[in-house]
């Protein structure tokens, strides 16, 4: 038993180095294969609140979005690119390129969604988690905020900061593990 733990933990330990390693229960040589997650960068972090996306495993954030798009250019979004996909906080954001992807990484929380893309209409009137529409948004004072859709934006916007400031207070309340459930 003592020899099988000391195994794992030496796999363990190996996988996260990357370096080859001889299983000390029968002096055999052992090669742990080190996954490359692929990312352009992983800027580590845990989620202090849900985070939209398609399915409670999934961990593809806006939809796979370029969040800065939205800030940049002509402020239509565009859709990332897998090749610059970076963790944050435990979800992957997608950029069209590398220079947006520096530019997230230069600050992150400027970027991200409020309420974790979730809707802010939904967060704010009703303390409810419905998924946010990557192509119905408005920035306010600099924030993201996405919307379920056109006739839900529409509601919205009759009371931008009230809705901002219920959705300020309802959002923490909920775990960073909820997520929608049709």
């Amino acid at each position: 038993m003592k020899k099988s733990i000391f195994a794992i933990a030496l796999m363990a330990t190996v996988a996260a180095c990357g370096a080859p390693a001889t299983d000390a229960s029968n002096g055999d040589a052992m090669t742990a294969e080190v996954v490359d997650a692929g990312f352009y960068a992983d800027l580590g972090g845990e989620p202090t609140g849900p985070i939209h996306t398609a399915s409670k495993a999934d961990t593809l954030a806006v939809s796979g979005y370029d969040v800065v798009s939205y800030f940049t250019g002509d402020g239509v979004p565009v859709e990332g690119s897998e090749e610059f996909t970076v963790r944050y906080n435990g979800y992957d954001y997608r950029f069209a390129s590398a220079e947006s992807a520096d530019t997230f990484i230069a600050d992150p929380a400027k970027y991200a969604p409020a309420y974790g893309g979730y809707c802010a209409w939904a967060i704010g009137a009703n303390d409810a988690l419905a998924p946010g529409d990557p192509n119905v948004y408005k920035i306010v004072e600099g924030t993201l905020y996405l919307n379920f859709s056109e006739d839900v934006a529409v509601r919205w916007n009759e009371d931008i900061p009230g809705f901002i400031e219920t959705g300020d207070v309802n959002y923490p309340t909920h775990s960073p593990d909820e997520h929608f459930q049709d």
